[in-house]
């Protein structure tokens, strides 16, 4: 990386200069298991009908009130109670940015479980707004008197609570959610249960969202199938959601993204039984990695597996160099010590994989 000079310093901001840039690894010539993606492309016919859809669309113009049938169709499918409205994202990514952007109140913060998704944290940086990060257990799950007794210390704005969480894949106690739901009500703070993963996971929080008026569900098309396409989206209370609404930009989704997203929901089956597969995928996938001596495997709801082995970079490097990429989250947090996490491919990438990882133990 070139130096930034001198007479552009005083212009960025201080903690923006001495943060690292998203790093997306070299995936090509890999067996690429380190993003979470599905790895099922179309079948043939539909991306022979989706290309030609596309093709009709009138690139020159903004987009327009077709994006509202998204809006319709994703409420559809995701069963959004009366009373609720939807808004959507470029990916998840750009929800949690609007949301620390419309909280960014004097005093306000944002309050997470830790190791979890890292953009809690940097849209809170990003908007000068307190982090805190509240450990898990050693074993990944909520520490009930931490998580209530900061909550009653910080009052945060927001609180952040993946369900499953990124990476350790589990689904937390539904008795201690409640419990933190609650606390964060009654001190006027908002909570977003993000289920990113919901297409892999035994249980989802949209039956009981309606139960409180400070609950947002936020969820993404990328784990469905689309992590190409960009589509995140959030469900509220109608004005609440009103209220974050207002600041994201214009046209934020493009007519070919919500063109695709339509598309893809029409043909919700095929999808449906992609994430089938990887569900019984990551069962025989868990299986063998817990039968591997010296691998100690966690139980997944989402389309990854955390794993420690005895030595995270060894491991790593062996298994790049055996053409697989996964994800080094050993340096992410000290709880994650040695651990890497897998995503769930297709059984015969699987395979490759489990047979580069006994070679790199």
């Amino acid at each position: 990386m070139t130096e930034l000079d001198s007479k552009f310093k005083k212009l960025i901001r201080q903690d923006v200069q001495s943060m690292h840039a998203y790093a997306i690894q070299d995936s090509a010539g890999m067996v690429k298991l380190d993003a979470m993606e599905n790895p099922h492309r179309l079948p043939a016919d539909l991306q022979a009908k989706l290309g030609e859809r596309l093709g009709a669309l009138a690139l020159n113009r903004y987009p327009d009130g077709r994006v509202n049938d998204l809006r319709a169709a994703l409420a559809d499918y995701a069963g959004m109670p009366e009373g609720f409205d939807i808004m959507l994202g470029n990916g998840s990514d750009e929800l949690i940015s609007l949301l620390a952007m419309a909280c960014d109140v004097p005093g306000g913060s944002i309050l997470a479980p830790m190791p979890g998704f890292v953009m809690y944290g940097l849209s809170a940086q990003l908007q000068g707004l307190k982090f805190i990060g509240v450990e898990l257990t050693p074993d990944f799950e909520l520490d009930e008197a931490a998580m209530l007794a900061a909550i009653a210390q910080h009052k945060p704005s927001i609180v952040y609570l993946a369900y499953p969480n990124n990476p350790t894949a589990n689904l937390w106690d539904d008795a201690v959610i409640e419990k933190i739901i609650e606390a964060v009500g009654e001190q006027g703070g908002l909570v977003v249960m993000d289920e990113a993963y919901q297409p892999f996971s035994s249980k989802s929080y949209i039956d009981r969202i309606a139960r409180h008026g400070h609950v947002l569900l936020m969820r993404t098309l990328s784990k469905f199938g689309l992590a190409g396409v960009r589509l995140g989206y959030m469900m509220g209370p109608k004005a609440l959601i009103a209220e974050v609404d207002k600041v994201r930009p214009p046209y934020n989704i493009s007519v070919l993204n919500y063109e695709c997203a339509l598309f893809a929901l029409e043909h919700r089956e095929v999808f449906a039984a992609q994430a089938h597969e990887l569900v019984a995928q990551r069962a025989a996938l868990f299986a063998a990695l817990s039968a591997l001596k010296g691998v100690k495997a966690w139980k997944s709801d989402a389309n990854m597996i955390l794993v420690r082995v005895p030595d995270a970079t060894k491991t790593f490097e062996g298994l790049k160099q055996r053409k697989v990429l996964v994800k080094n989250v050993s340096k992410m947090h000290v709880l994650l010590a040695n651990c890497l996490r897998l995503t769930v491919g297709t059984s015969e990438e699987n395979a490759q994989m489990l047979a580069a990882l006994e070679e790199s133990l």
